[in-house]
């Protein structure tokens, strides 16, 4: 009767034991299938992501280049543009000349706009003292402009015409009392620009 117990006892022994070595399998096998399908998900959702942030990428760079081709013709225009500008001007001008810039503006506010031929003789029968040194001046401008420019001398007139300040010079005057008074020698910087008329 013991040996029968006995045996009935390893059976359930050996069953149980064989039940929980298959859940234990079993639970692997689908730990590892999770584990399978985790991984994949997670390379899908990565190769997604990379795809996505690729495009995103390129659609940047388009973008970019783009714009860069828009500013590199608007570049190139605005400097076809100078140039065009820059072969049709003639400048002349003079620097550190003794006269106040303010006596020479009086006479160029006289010319500033008219044919060079015109100014010429506006010029000639003006007595100031800034007549001479734009007198001067626009014949050194002519002669550029006819010159350098091959520009047609019955089309030129003066687009522009300005004189700055330059550097003073001081100097000292004896007064009364044995003071001194300050002399202000002053300069100017004056340029003039011809174009063609249309």
């Amino acid at each position: 009767m013991a040996d029968v117990k006995d045996n009935e006892l390893d059976k359930k022994k050996t069953t149980t034991t064989n039940k929980a070595s298959t859940n234990k399998v079993a639970t692997s096998k689908e730990a590892k299938t999770t584990k399978q399908t985790k991984s994949a998900t997670t390379k899908k959702t990565e190769s997604k992501t990379a795809t996505t942030a690729k495009k995103e990428v390129a659609k940047a760079e388009s973008k970019v280049k783009v714009e860069e081709k828009t500013n590199i013709s608007k570049d190139t225009a605005k400097n076809e543009e100078l140039v065009e500008n820059e072969k049709l001007v003639a400048k002349a001008t003079v620097k550190y000349e003794r006269i106040s810039s303010r006596k020479v503006k009086i006479v160029a506010d006289l010319i500033r706009g008219k044919n060079v031929d015109e100014a010429m003789a506006i010029l000639q029968f003006t007595n100031k003292a800034g007549a001479e040194v734009l007198t001067k001046l626009l014949k050194s401008a002519i002669a550029n402009a006819e010159n350098t420019k091959q520009m047609a001398h019955s089309k030129l007139y003066i687009a522009e015409i300005y004189s700055n300040q330059g550097p003073t010079l001081k100097r000292i005057r004896a007064a009364a009392k044995g003071s001194a008074v300050r002399i202000r020698k002053r300069t100017s910087h004056t340029t003039i620009v011809l174009k063609e008329r249309d």
